[in-house]
């Protein structure tokens, strides 16, 4: 429990030749202790069309009313939560795939009302990550919240969270040693397009104020500064990359690391 690995995949780091779901389990071999977030908002577009509806972005967000929410809820905690836990079973691992729901493991609160049933994180309860870790399995995690804080009596019990937040606020609550972003990009790069190894929390958080870091890379960067709180070591990195995740682990690779 003193030396966890929190691991955030997105659905665009996959592909016919990725390594992942072998580094995993190759990780959990050796004994390490992974917790693994991912989400999956190409998917639930796919299925959105699938059913007729419309996907709309507000500032770069998914707008999410009931239909949006109850089709985000499926694709994510069913079907790609689902596929990474028996990818990683299928290949001698041992995972459970759980959402933010079980356990009241992610509490929130509506984050803006003109984004519909999106919320921010504001609660992590460890408890079952902490139990999945010691009995020997990689904890799989969707992200689907409760909405616990400030709801109405009308208001939904589950909302839909961005999975970025949600691997910062698990690093930072169990003490993790490090955070890993694997991306579709090489990492955090700057004007020109460099690659930028390495940022100071400082120079990060002044890169978002003047607008040099942008789009999807906000959370992921603002939930590496979050991590680094609690003493983890953050990183982003190109998860397309054959076994990108396993020579970051051991001390290799290349991307982005963000320290305090």
């Amino acid at each position: 429990m003193k030396d966890i690995t929190v691991i955030k995949i997105g659905g665009s780091t996959f592909g016919s030749g990725d390594t992942t779901i072998e580094d995993i389990v190759a990780l959990q071999k050796k004994g390490a202790a992974l917790i693994v977030v991912h989400g999956g908002g190409s998917a639930v577009t796919e299925w959105m069309k699938k059913q007729g509806g419309a996907t709309k972005f507000v500032r770069g967000e998914r707008f999410t009313d009931l239909p949006t929410l109850h089709v985000a809820t499926a694709v994510l905690s069913g079907l790609v939560n689902k596929d990474i836990t028996a990818a990683i079973n299928l290949k001698g691992g041992r995972a459970v795939g759980i959402s933010g729901v079980d356990g009241t493991l992610i509490e929130s609160r509506v984050k803006d009302k003109e984004m519909g049933w999106v919320g921010s994180v504001e609660k992590v309860n460890a408890d079952l990550l902490e139990t999945l870790l010691k009995a020997g399995f990689v904890p799989v995690v969707a992200p689907i919240s409760l909405l616990s804080i400030d709801r109405t009596e009308d208001a939904p019990g589950i909302i839909n969270v961005n999975g970025d937040p949600v691997a910062g606020e698990i690093a930072a609550v169990v003490g993790a040693k490090r955070l890993v972003f694997l991306t579709d990009v090489a990492g955090v790069s700057d004007k020109a397009g460099r690659l930028i190894s390495r940022l100071s929390a400082a120079q990060a958080e002044a890169m978002i104020a003047a607008g040099e870091i942008t789009g999807g890379m906000i959370p992921k960067v603002n939930a590496c500064l979050r991590a680094l709180t609690t003493g983890a070591t953050a990183r982003i990195i190109d998860g397309r990359t054959r076994h990108a995740l396993a020579r970051d682990v051991e001390g290799g690779g290349e991307g982005t690391t963000i320290v305090e």
